[in-house]
């Protein structure tokens, strides 16, 4: 009989599997402890690896406490007399909205398409990028992953990261930051910075920018299809853009309007019509420069970078509020072109066709010549309404061309229905003498009122500028600059230094007026020699003993010669700079006839000084300049509204450590302000008991803050005797039809090169120049009487209009007194102590005064005057051989080549 082991046995089975199964526990139990430590390591490691990571891109992140003052870069606009906008300045197009003023269409439609869930997420969305991730797994490799951005981490990276850099350090740099902005800002400012921010193609920034630029619309009148679109444009700007892929565009947008009906922002109902409406883009014409405005709006950005630099100008939403007159500044660009146009049709033959069709076969049916026609390239300078045309019957003048197109210059296809018609017979004729009509030519013509007929038209080579502006403010209220500023950019009005001639003559008697000089002072019309200079008049007769009134009339040089070595040379260029004539002069003789370089520009406003009494006008394009904000940062100086009271309380005050009153504000220039002032470098506080004195409702007081540059009474002097020069003098041309009281004077340089007129009424002044870009001879007797007095004639007829017909004030202290001038009767202002008619016994007249070369320049002379006449339609060299240096050049807008002091001056003062 087998015994049973008892339990303690050692020897039992159980002792055995006890035995056999502890190692193996052991061996588990080391196993699990190894794979946790392994583990404890691992994650030990990879924590201090994520933390390091985690702590470098933190380190790296932008602060976002910037975005608590978000300015976002914004279009500048240029604003013309009447607010209309005439020009707009950007670097990127972008029109700011607060978030207030953001339709609720607009905001739901953006929301439903890029971030659903922006109201209650924190900066991410946690489930979009779980989701996301999915399914770039399943898209397969080589595929732009799918975003699951929210609209605040696309903020922070638009406005804090600026990289579109595809990895997972981005995305975890912009997740951090979306949640940072979130904790700093509220969720309606960070909404509006992404409707302004965001690109929306076509080179509009923001949604406001948008919907001018696809609708042309503002954002308050946009339907619920319009807002969808706009919706759509975020996630792809090019792949939806409505013209090049209208289908796709009117998916995606379908696709919003469903997803708004989704997140219960609009009705089944209200997307189904939405739907059904067509996307139909409306062309958005950026505004800038307005038609004819070119020139002005040129010369206000170019004024606009010098006072606030590249950054402020394009990018500050300034709003810049000018002078331009709009219809005077067209009408006055037509006239100009239509004076440089007779010039040129007097003056040359027909220079050819634009461009010869060789290829175009006699007789060609026109489905050929109209495909030729669409693809040329109108060229640069030809007018709107001139139209590009091909020759077809070269004997009978026929020509076919695109009626209806829209000069595109640079297009790669014009449009337009087909026409034909005839030359008219003169310009077959004018053709034929140079150049005569070929099948094929390529020429530019103008359709005629009368039935088929067409003009042969060229561009001009002469140029010319015209500058209209108001006589006491020295606004300007048009200004053209040449020919075309498609064909260059340099303004000859404000650029191009060029000789004045004999418009220069009226600052010389001024002078003389200073110095107590009567009109009827008679100086001697007679042959002088200063040195090797013989000067002459320009008709090289003389007249003995006259009068200065008939000398300015006549535009006698000798008479002028004499009077500026009477008075002296260097108080005539002292006045001349102080007016604004001229930057600097050269104290020589031969600049009192005009033989100076000053600019179109400068002589408005120093004729605008006559007309003002002898006040110094400063010209000014640009009213004033407001801030984003609305606030006035500058106004033209030359007038400004201040308190009754501030000019009684204040104006005691004197000495450099006195207190002032703030710079003005845009309502109540007169007002207080709380904040230090500086006052000759150093800071000073408000004047507390003169800006207290300054109530609002307070008369307001307009100061003249012009400094007098001459007397009342002698700029009427001169007048008085410039109103004598266009009734019966060198004017008389510019003065034709003109019934209102003008003064002017004509001017004309040497050897013919500069041809100018310069008038004015007690209100306007408009100064003509025309001439070729390099100097060159108008030809002989092209005076600026012949050439620039009838476009001055047209340009006042057309500024008058709707101005009252004034006569010139008399100043206190001066008689009008109508005499005998000694070469017809004449009307003149006489000082107290003069007696009109008489001329006095001068102490020195300056006949017999001696001057050697250096006080009249003659040593840089070239030859005497006395042969200008007769070389004049020579060309623009010195009678000597020597090329002339230019006087300005044009394109580019580069600065013209000024004449070193002491070169070449010329003659000048021809009449």
């Amino acid at each position: 009989m087998t015994q049973t082991p008892s339990s303690g046995d050692s020897g039992s089975s159980s002792g055995q599997d006890k035995r056999v199964r502890m190692p193996r526990f052991r061996r588990w139990r080391g196993l699990l402890g190894g794979v946790a430590a392994v583990a404890l390591v691992g994650s030990t490691g990879a924590g201090l690896v994520a933390w390091q990571q985690y702590e470098g891109i933190v380190a790296s992140l932008p602060t976002v406490d910037g975005l608590r003052s978000y300015q976002p870069p914004v279009m500048s606009r240029i604003y013309a007399g009447d607010d209309r906008v005439i020009a707009e300045l950007a670097d990127e197009r972008r029109v700011f909205v607060p978030y207030s003023a953001i339709p609720d269409r607009v905001k739901n439609a953006v929301l439903a398409a890029e971030d659903q869930k922006f109201w209650t997420h924190k900066g991410v969305d946690p489930m979009a990028i779980l989701r996301a991730g999915l399914t770039d797994l399943t898209r397969g490799k080589g595929r732009r992953p799918i975003g699951a951005s929210t609209i605040t981490q696309q903020v922070a990276r638009i406005m804090l990261l600026g990289s579109n850099a595809v990895s997972l350090k981005r995305k975890a740099q912009e997740a951090f930051l979306a949640m940072r902005i979130e904790q700093v800002l509220p969720k309606e400012k960070i909404l509006e910075i992404y409707l302004n921010e965001i690109y929306l193609g076509s080179g509009a920034y923001g949604i406001a920018a948008a919907a001018q630029t696809y609708f042309n619309k503002p954002l308050d009148q946009l339907d619920d299809a319009e807002a969808a679109f706009l919706g759509a444009l975020p996630k792809s700007p090019t792949n939806y853009n409505p013209t090049r892929y209208p289908d796709a565009a009117r998916g995606r947008r379908n696709w919003v309007l469903e997803r708004m009906v989704e997140t219960g922002t609009l009705s089944r109902e209200a997307a189904q019509a939405a739907q059904a409406e067509p996307l139909i883009p409306h062309a958005f014409v950026r505004p800038g420069p307005a038609p004819g405005s070119e020139w002005f709006a040129e010369e206000v950005r170019r004024q606009l970078l010098e006072k606030y630099g590249q950054d402020t100008t394009m990018q500050g939403g300034l709003e810049v509020h000018t002078s331009l007159d709009p219809a005077l500044q067209l009408s006055v660009q037509n006239t100009l072109r239509q004076g440089l146009m007779a010039y040129d049709r007097a003056h040359s033959g027909w220079r050819g066709p634009v461009k010869q069709l060789s290829a175009l076969p006699a007789n060609a049916p026109e489905d050929v010549w109209v495909d030729v026609l669409q693809h040329e390239v109108a060229p640069l300078g030809m007018l709107d309404q001139w139209r590009l045309a091909v020759v077809l019957d070269p004997a009978k003048g026929r020509v076919g061309w695109l009626e209806g197109a829209i000069v595109r210059r640079g297009a790669a296809q014009q449009g337009g229905v087909p026409q034909t018609g005839q030359i008219v017979e003169r310009d077959i004729s004018w053709a034929r003498r140079a150049h005569p009509l070929k099948v094929g030519d390529l020429v530019m013509v103008q359709p005629q009122a009368q039935g088929e007929r067409v003009s042969l038209m060229q561009i001009p080579r002469v140029e010319g500028a015209v500058v209209t502006l108001n006589a006491h403010t020295g606004r300007v209220l048009a200004m053209v600059g040449g020919w075309s500023f498609q064909t260059s950019q340099f303004d000859r009005a404000t650029q191009a230094l060029r000789q004045p001639g004999s418009s220069f003559k009226p600052f010389v008697y001024l002078e003389a007026m200073e110095q107590g000089i009567s009109p009827s002072q008679e100086f001697d019309d007679s042959p002088v020699s200063y040195g090797t200079w013989h000067p002459n008049n320009y008709e090289k007769d003389f007249w003995g003993p006259t009068s200065l009134h008939d000398a300015l009339r006549e535009s006698r040089n000798l008479v002028t010669i004499r009077l500026a070595a009477h008075i002296g040379i260097k108080s005539v260029a002292d006045l001349a700079t102080q007016i604004g004539l001229v930057d600097s002069m050269p104290h020589v003789l031969p600049a009192a006839l005009g033989a100076v370089e000053t600019t179109v520009l400068k002589e408005a406003a120093a004729y605008a000084t006559l007309a003002a009494g002898g006040l110094k006008v400063t010209p000014s394009l640009i009213d004033d300049v407001q801030d984003r904000q609305g606030k006035v940062i500058w106004r033209a100086p030359s007038f400004s509204l201040v308190s009754a009271a501030s000019q009684a309380g204040v104006g005691a005050n004197t000495g450099a450590d006195k207190t002032k009153l703030s710079e003005p504000s845009a309502v109540f220039p007169g007002g207080q302000s709380d904040e230090p002032q500086q006052v000759d470098g150093a800071a000073t506080v408000p004047n507390a008991t003169a800006a207290a004195a300054l109530g609002m409702d307070d008369m307001p007081f307009l100061l003249d803050n012009r400094p007098r540059v001459a007397s009342e009474q002698s700029a009427f002097q001169i007048t008085a005797m410039l109103q004598d020069v266009i009734r019966h003098g060198t004017g008389f041309s510019a003065g034709k039809g003109i019934d209102n009281p003008v003064a002017g004077k004509t001017g004309t340089s040497q050897n013919f090169n500069d041809a100018w007129f310069a008038g004015y009424s007690p209100d306007l002044v408009t100064v003509v120049w025309i001439g070729f870009d390099t100097p060159q001879s108008l030809g002989k007797n092209e005076t600026g009487g012949a050439i620039a007095g009838p476009i001055w004639n047209k340009v006042m007829k057309t500024a008058f209009e709707g101005y009252p017909k004034l006569d010139f004030p008399v100043p206190e202290g001066i008689m009008l007194v109508r005499y005998d001038t000694g070469r017809g009767v004449g009307i003149d202002g006489f000082k107290p102590d003069q007696i009109p008619g008489v001329s006095v016994s001068l102490a020195d007249n300056g006949a017999a005064q001696e001057l050697t070369a250096a006080d009249t320049g003659a040593e840089n002379m070239a030859d005497s005057e006395s042969d200008m006449a007769s070389g004049g339609a020579q060309g623009g060299n010195p009678s000597n051989g020597a090329a002339a240096p230019p006087t300005g050049q044009p394109g580019g807008g580069q600065k013209p080549v000024q004449q070193p002091s002491g070169g070449d001056i010329g003659m000048g003062g021809l009449y």
